[in-house]
């Protein structure tokens, strides 16, 4: 059985969804917006976990759950700043 979102296909369609539920968008810029989509994906088949790729990972299991997509900072950081730290998710203009 094929692992979730590990191709990049499944990957964008899970983030839209995410996007959609939250009022959000996702990066129009779409050089930025599969960047970040192949990096979910590379930790997501790499360690099993979509951490995000723009963030380190620790090693420690317990500490990285904070950085797994949907990162514990994204919502502030997108009401705050109009974007996540990846700018994978971002404020409807």
């Amino acid at each position: 059985m094929k692992e979730e979102n590990t191709d990049e296909a499944d990957m964008l369609k899970w983030a839209k969804a995410y996007a959609h539920e939250h009022g959000w968008a996702l990066n129009p810029d779409e050089k930025q917006l599969a960047t970040v989509i192949r990096g979910l994906v590379r930790n997501t088949t790499k360690f099993g976990h979509k951490y995000c790729p723009c963030r380190l990972r620790s090693g420690d299991k317990e500490k990285d759950r904070a950085i797994e997509c949907p990162c514990v900072y994204h919502k502030d950081e997108i009401a705050n700043e109009g974007s996540c730290h990846c700018k994978l998710y971002v404020k409807k203009e």
